[in-house]
């Protein structure tokens, strides 16, 4: 009878522990993890009732933020999810949140994408298109009554003060730095006093200011002050260009599921034939189109990533 009793018993047990397994295992599986849909991971089962959009500001943050919330609306109707559009401090701070899978949508520069297809498994999907072109190339202006005429005249002249936009711009700093260390200039911060300052119209104003001596941007970077400065091609003067640089991208995160990035691209995609928001993004970004992109149209860019790696990581 005891046997019997502790065989039950033991029964019992074995069975609440059982009970106890699949409890855990629904609580930690998605339901991708448990369907037939050959996804290893459930990612094509996830969720999504909000999509996230990050923006650095190329120009006043309070402005982009104002400019795209048409783009939001039209996204959100497009896709039949709301968009929510965040305006992130810079480069840094935009990668991190797609690396923790806090921001599904991301506008990153060339560089700022190849940075975080390293750092966090980004995927491009498209790049802009500027007055029919898919590559830029970075300027460098003075004020117009400087002595400077030309890039030979930045290496042969220690001291000056350079305002660029941010460590991690591609034209505001990283392509120009490569130009001007492969023209001569052995090391950047005893030739020159760096002066990082936010945002392209931002590295203009220093000159409006007499804060600098020049500036590197992209091109032509006085366009995003010509409404309150009518006089800036005038008072501002370009002195000469970097080597193409591929356009600015727009990434999703590693995460997000591929139905989604498909139903995104055809999105946006779909702005190329939107006057109006074609209005809105030249207007936040100069962008006049978008085209699919992919990453090997990036690997001039990791180059230069190369040269700077060590330093950005510091």
């Amino acid at each position: 009878m005891l046997k019997r009793l502790g065989f039950v018993v033991l029964v019992f047990f074995g069975l609440l522990a059982l009970v106890a397994c699949g409890e855990e295992i629904g609580e930690n599986t998605t339901p991708g993890d448990q369907t037939d849909n050959g996804s290893e991971n459930g990612e094509d089962a996830e969720e999504i009732d909000k999509l996230v959009m990050g923006f650095i500001p190329s120009q006043d943050a309070g402005n982009i933020a104002t400019t795209a919330e048409p783009l939001e609306e039209f996204l959100s109707e497009a896709l039949g999810i709301p968009i929510q559009a965040e305006v992130m401090v810079d480069f840094s701070g935009l990668i991190e949140a797609m690396r923790t899978q806090q921001v599904d949508i991301g506008f990153l520069n060339p560089f700022g994408f190849v940075q975080a297809e390293d750092r966090a498994g980004v995927e491009v999907i498209l790049k802009s298109i500027r007055n029919d072109e898919d590559s830029y190339v970075a300027q460098y202006t003075v004020p117009a009554d400087s002595p400077i005429e030309s890039i030979d005249d930045l290496i042969e002249t220690e001291g000056l003060v350079w305002a660029y936009p941010d460590d991690l711009s591609t034209s505001g700093f990283l392509f120009p730095a490569k130009q001007l260390l492969d023209m001569g200039i052995e090391d950047l911060d005893d030739h020159f006093q760096r002066f990082s300052v936010g945002g392209h119209d931002n590295a203009m104003m220093q000159l409006i200011d007499g804060q600098a001596d020049f500036a590197t941007t992209f091109d032509d970077a006085r366009d995003t002050l010509a409404d309150e400065f009518p006089d800036v091609y005038d008072d501002l003067r370009v002195i000469g260009y970097t080597d193409p640089i591929p356009n600015d991208t727009i990434s999703v995160r590693s995460e997000l599921p591929d139905e989604i990035k498909q139903q995104i691209t055809e999105a946006f995609l779909s702005l190329n034939d939107n006057e109006e928001m074609l209005e809105i993004m030249h207007e936040i970004y100069t962008w006049d189109g978008v085209a699919e992109a992919q990453s090997s149209d990036y690997d001039i860019v990791r180059e230069v990533f190369a040269e700077f790696e060590d330093d950005l990581a510091n």
